[in-house]
């Protein structure tokens, strides 16, 4: 992934009827990056993929593209394609045409079309339906023809507004590894909007997580689950066990009781914290041997793993264990210092 900044977003604001959307954002967008634009509904991120599309415009602020005033040139002639929930591919032509149309529309010779539209074609493995009519395809199908309708101009950007959506989950899952590696053959960059967190992990270089308005952390999918930056960021990209701790010294924490190594720096000593700790860390052992201990209040077969709820006073803790636990039983747990992710509180 090259480091050459695309896209520069600065100071950004949208209000809506005395309704403040986009609250000043600042963001870069590298050449040949995935980035994903992710949070709740109403978080604004649809509102910020509009903006850079031409579909809307801020209220104050920036929008830079390769150095230039993005926002003084309109839709039509931005280097940006879109391609939106709704696929909006033309029921009347068969797949090739549908390819070909935006490249025909510039009127371009036929033999460049036809070699364009093959390349394309041969990128989303549908070489052999290109005659076919459209509602003789499956959803995974006709969005894959969208995107390629959109790649096929070459922008430099493809923006996709939650463009999975739709699909089963199976098929969704199918198709996000189908985009990441379009966009690795493309070398386009692309800016994807999402709710999902799997989503997001699976195939970004790059994740903006939003909420109320406001970019909460941006980051590598292993930093934003790894590393969260507050408890936002921490409940909305997977699950998480928050505590309230205190930050006796670097690498010192104590939460439920105890002391624990961590290796977490940089507060205040005796700094009151959150403590976040993944399902997956938490190991369950002999209540005589774990660092505190519990009783199992549920277990839920979840195929790969149970998880298994143990109450620790009047605080629920979730586990996710390839070993089973039986309900009532007095378990202890145990996490490593590295596991151990400590946070500012309230943050």
């Amino acid at each position: 992934m090259a480091n050459e900044v695309l896209i520069e977003i600065k100071d950004l604001t949208r209000e809506f009827d005395g309704d403040i959307v986009l609250k000043g954002i600042d963001l870069i967008i590298h050449k040949n990056e995935f980035v994903t634009l992710l949070g709740p509904s109403g978080c604004g991120k649809t509102t910020l993929l509009r903006i850079i599309g031409g579909f809307d415009d801020p209220t104050s602020g920036s929008v830079l593209f390769d150095g230039m005033d993005l926002l003084k040139v309109p839709a039509y002639r931005r280097e940006i394609n879109t391609v939106f929930q709704k696929y909006a591919i033309f029921p009347h032509l068969n797949v090739y045409d549908n390819i070909a149309f935006g490249l025909r529309m510039k009127n371009l010779p036929e033999s460049v079309v036809e070699e364009k539209v093959r390349r394309m074609l041969k990128m989303i493995r549908l070489e052999k339906q290109a005659k076919r009519n459209i509602d003789a395809l499956s959803g995974g199908q006709q969005q894959r023809i969208a995107i390629a309708r959109a790649l096929v101009n070459q922008p430099k950007v493809l923006l996709l507004d939650e463009p999975l959506g739709a699909l089963d989950l199976k098929l969704r899952q199918e198709m996000q590894y189908e985009l990441k590696e379009m966009q690795r053959e493309s070398g386009i960059t692309f800016v994807f909007v999402t709710h999902d967190q799997e989503e997001a992990l699976t195939m970004s270089d790059t994740i903006v997580v939003l909420n109320d308005g406001l970019i909460q952390q941006i980051g590598s999918p292993v930093d934003i689950y790894n590393e969260p930056r507050n408890r936002f960021v921490a409940n909305f990209i997977g699950e998480s066990n928050i505590a309230r701790g205190k930050m006796l010294k670097d690498r010192r924490v104590e939460f439920e009781g105890h002391v624990f190594d961590c290796v977490d720096r940089g507060f205040n000593e005796d700094e009151e914290v959150d403590v976040v700790i993944r399902p997956e860390d938490l190991k369950i052992v002999s209540s005589g041997e774990g660092a505190f201990k519990g009783f199992v209040d549920a277990v839920i077969f979840k195929g790969v793993h149970y998880e298994i709820i143990v109450m620790v006073e009047d605080r629920e803790y979730v586990i996710h264990s390839t070993q089973n636990a039986n309900v009532g039983e007095l378990v202890g747990m145990v996490v490593a210092p590295s596991d151990i992710h400590v946070m500012e509180l309230g943050v």
